[in-house]
């Protein structure tokens, strides 16, 4: 039997156009960690909250094509935070928590298995080269709440990017974010200090952390036998 896990969620997963690159969401090399019998569907769309992706009805689009057996993985929070903007802004609670139990109850109303992500974290350091437990916000601490409260299954993206970013330094971690000097990239033809989104390198390092909590997660038996490898070898990356 073939399943396929899609994604919903914002720019960091998203796949990124020609004129976008060399920004790259860490969706888009998911499916190299996956055999070929079981797809990767990316729907991650750029500035999306969950607020946003359910108005616009992008929820709704996948439950047209999900069948049971499939996996939603969900990750949301960077613009779910963008207070000044009321089309995408959802508060921690109760707004951001309600969002995430109607993509829970969907996959799980379809015969699937919701899968709940942490936000990836921004680079953001406190003094001392401490990531900043706080880089977006509340978010990952409700949605780890959700999980708990719903009995999904948890990815702590957030948690494993820290670990990556106090690893690297902060120094280290620049090569992992879209930092490019004036016209070294014709798509970006002044300098550019982004943060949030991810270099091409970047984008490996998060997709490999991804297939990494997934073989380490003892809420998914099923969607860990599709992985192409089980030994912890198999996730090139790891704390590099």
């Amino acid at each position: 039997m073939t399943s396929t896990l899609f994604i919903a969620g914002d720019s960091t997963a998203a796949i990124k156009g020609a004129s976008e690159k060399p920004m790259t969401g860490w969706g888009e090399y998911l499916q190299g960690y996956f055999r070929s019998s079981f797809t990767v569907d990316n729907r991650a769309v750029n500035g999306r909250s969950t607020k946003s992706f359910l108005t616009e009805r992008r929820l709704t689009a996948i439950e047209k094509e999900f069948q049971a057996g499939d996996y939603l993985f969900i990750q949301f929070g960077h613009n779910d935070g963008k207070l000044e903007d009321p089309l995408r802004y959802a508060a921690p609670n109760p707004e951001y928590r309600e969002n995430l139990v109607r993509f829970i109850e969907s996959a799980r109303r379809n015969g699937g298995t919701p899968v709940l992500l942490t936000s990836v974290s921004r680079r953001r350091f406190l003094e001392g080269g401490i990531p900043d437990p706080l880089a977006v916000g509340e978010y990952p601490e409700v949605m780890r709440q959700v999980a708990d409260d719903t009995g999904t299954a948890l990815l702590d993206i957030f948690a494993a990017s820290q670990q990556l970013y106090r690893a690297l330094g902060v120094d280290g971690t620049r090569h992992l974010f879209m930092h490019l000097p004036k016209q070294a990239h014709p798509n970006y033809p002044d300098d550019i200090s982004d943060d949030t989104h991810f270099s091409d390198v970047g984008a490996r390092h998060i997709a490999s952390l991804v297939a990494q909590a997934i073989h380490q997660s003892h809420a998914l038996p099923e969607l860990k036998r599709h992985l192409k490898g089980t030994a912890e070898s198999a996730f090139p990356g790891k704390g590099a």
